[in-house]
């Protein structure tokens, strides 16, 4: 009986070392496998992407800065050279090392420039920096709104923003047309109000009466004038 067991035994070792005998021929471990598993990137296990510090790009590449325009600039590597800084009345700003700029008139991209050749003649090697605007210079908005005044500009903003900003139209207003005066200049541009028609900083946007309310309020003094005749010339 022991021998049988012994036998059982045995075979049963044989038929197992068989089959992982198998599953290796059919499945061969590489050195790659044997060796600990990488490290992920990711979840996707795909290897990670070099990252390229580049300058932020402006809303509007084309935009013309002027005074009261608050501008973030960076000087990449040199903390102490960038900062906020503002554009003055007259249309410059001042940074350390380099004083006074111009930058009235200029798209950030100019500006950021002649920053860099400033800071390259004599202070700096291959000076990199960054413009963007932080903050706008106002718009101001008059006529049939309900809240008429000077508002904060916000990137991208449309003459339905604008209107909204004031309040909205008052029962008087032309709602289809607004007049808007840009910056530096004398005459108003006729626009048809909608998403698409865009309000820059610096603009005058006037929203115009509709003829029905022309017409009653040149006509209103002199009713009620007539109106206090009539009461006098009753007995």
């Amino acid at each position: 009986m022991r021998s049988l067991d012994k036998f059982g035994r045995g075979f049963r070792l044989t038929v197992e070392l068989g089959l992982l005998l198998a599953l290796c021929a059919s499945s061969p471990l590489s050195a790659q496998d044997l060796a600990a598993p990488a490290l992920r990137n990711d979840d996707q296990g795909q290897p990670a992407e070099t990252v390229v510090v580049t300058a932020p790009k402006p809303d509007n590449p084309e935009y013309r800065l002027g005074p009261t325009d608050k501008l973030r600039i960076t000087v990449y590597g040199e903390d102490d050279l960038s900062g906020e800084f503002q554009i003055d009345s007259a249309g410059n700003i001042r940074m350390p090392l380099i004083g006074g700029l111009k930058a009235a008139g200029l798209t950030a991209e100019q500006l950021g420039a002649q920053i860099e050749n400033a800071l390259d003649n004599g202070y700096l090697n291959d000076g990199r920096v960054a413009v963007e605007v932080s903050e706008y210079r106002p718009f101001y908005i008059i006529g049939q709104v309900n809240k008429p005044g000077e508002y904060p500009y916000v990137s991208n903003m449309s003459a339905l923003n604008a209107i909204a900003l004031a309040g909205g139209f008052t029962e008087k207003a032309v709602e289809s047309t607004i007049y808007v005066r840009h910056e530096g200049e004398i005459g108003e541009h006729p626009i048809a109000t909608g998403e698409l028609t865009r309000i820059n900083p610096g603009d005058v946007v006037r929203v115009s009466e509709t003829t029905f309310w022309d017409v009653a309020d040149v006509i209103s003094p002199f009713s009620a004038f007539g109106y206090i005749i009539a009461t006098a010339a009753t007995p």
